[in-house]
């Protein structure tokens, strides 16, 4: 029986990557990419020569029985995406729910995912918080939000750079317009930012300032009625 690995790949500079991620990369029998022109620099930068699969969410569903299918045949695989770890906001559960079905070992490397350092440098709590990832564009989209609003926990976001000053109003409308909020974009990259402040400073500030690269937006939860002075101070 072969084996599956998700191997997580830099989100921006692309020394951001263990050793480990390498070896499975360089010993897997094929890798399979979310988009194999992005990939391929990748493996480029890291000296690496290897078949590569697409694998991504618009051919997903006719892909996993023939991958595992492979895998069944003594075979093993790296699935990575674009940035980051695969299966968070990217293809991978399908696959990984097809394999374990088929008895063929699963295993996970460590490695980068953009809102790990959004959360962190955030500057709100840490020790409870959910990750919303990308809110639905339009059907359900304001359900999900209206079921967020007496959230408690950290939430954290992803949002693209046409959205980002809408989204940023939905919220204000949603948590309240002195909401704390931090905003994170190109992360690990040279133009790596990140603005801190209430919703509705953050509004005026994409309102001045183009957007531009993939963002990280981490909502401060709704404080609980002892805190809400302290925190607000």
């Amino acid at each position: 029986m072969g084996k599956l690995y998700i191997v997580p790949t830099p989100i921006g500079n692309l020394d951001d990557i263990t050793l480990r991620a390498i070896r499975v990369l360089q010993e897997a029998d094929f890798i399979l990419a979310e988009d194999t022109r992005t990939s391929s620099i990748l493996l480029r930068h890291l000296g690496i020569e290897k078949r590569l699969v697409s694998h991504h969410k618009f051919n997903e569903h006719q892909t996993v029985h023939r991958v595992a299918a492979e895998l069944e045949g003594n075979r093993t695989a790296a699935l990575i995406s674009d940035a980051g770890t695969p299966g968070i906001s990217d293809p991978g559960f399908m696959l990984v729910r097809e394999c374990l079905g088929a008895d063929i070992e699963v295993e996970t490397l460590p490695g980068a995912t953009a809102f790990v350092p959004a959360l962190v440098q955030s500057g709100f709590p840490l020790d409870r918080f959910c990750f919303e990832g990308f809110l639905p564009v339009k059907k359900g989209r304001s359900k999900r939000l209206a079921e967020l609003a007496d959230e408690e926990r950290t939430m954290i976001f992803y949002e693209s750079p046409y959205r980002i000053g809408k989204t940023l109003e939905q919220f204000a409308a949603t948590f309240g317009a002195e909401r704390k909020a931090a905003v994170s974009r190109e992360l690990t990259k040279k133009f790596e930012e990140t603005v801190r402040g209430t919703l509705e400073e953050l509004i005026t500030h994409f309102q001045t300032h183009e957007p531009k690269g993939e963002f990280v937006i981490v909502v401060a939860g709704r404080p609980k009625p002892e805190k809400a002075d302290e925190i607000n101070q």
